[in-house]
């Protein structure tokens, strides 16, 4: 456990100032769209791009593109949060569920995506690792896209994803961004509780 603690230490001293600002941002990010804030889109397309580009430089290019793909889900997340209501008018939106046909369709999808993604990720590119890098992208994409949708079911995803991307992290030697997607993780709980009282207030 020391030996663990002293890596991680390490790791958080050694960071670059962009890793560094984009923990900070990644963690304001998601504490804004837990809270259901439209200031999680501005704060999370600063975030993205700092990210994308560490991502980049470290030859994690899934990660780096998923980022790019996170910027254009936030700006239409952005306004379909301000204008996709029900009513005629333009309207806050409110959380919605999946039904189970698409839940598997969803599921499906990602399982798709991610061993797609990763078979070329390990084919064409020197990517450290292709599927492990592959099922974070993969897992991204589709909850991002879930969370622009406000469906509840997007912590789900985070959730799992961050699972894996905490890992893939790790082996990298990126400690720092680590911790941060752990934080991701228990954040993602706290999404899934806050979102489902909200969607059953709704409902009540």
């Amino acid at each position: 456990m020391p030996s663990l603690l002293r890596q991680i230490l390490d790791g958080a001293l050694a960071a670059s100032w962009p890793e560094q600002i984009a923990t900070v941002l990644g963690i304001v990010f998601v504490w804004l769209a837990i809270r259901e804030s439209l200031w999680n889109f501005p704060v999370g397309l600063v975030q993205a791009a700092i990210f994308g580009w560490v991502c980049f430089e470290g030859r994690l290019y899934s990660d780096a593109i998923l980022q790019v793909i996170f910027c254009a889900a936030m700006i239409y997340g952005w306004w379909h949060w301000t204008h996709g209501g029900r009513d005629a008018a333009p309207a806050p939106l409110r959380v919605q569920r999946l039904g189970p046909g698409e839940a598997a369709a969803w599921v499906s999808g990602t399982i798709a995506l991610w061993l797609i993604w990763g078979t070329g990720m390990k084919r064409v590119t020197d990517a450290a690792l292709p599927y492990g890098d592959g099922f974070v992208f993969a897992g991204s994409v589709v909850s991002q896209w879930l969370q622009a949708r406000k469906a509840l079911e997007n912590w789900v995803g985070w959730i799992i994803t961050n699972s894996v991307a905490i890992g893939v992290f790790w082996v990298k030697g990126y400690y720092w961004f680590s911790v941060l997607y752990l934080l991701f993780w228990l954040m993602a709980w706290g999404g899934w509780r806050a979102w489902r009282r909200s969607w059953r207030n709704q409902h009540a």
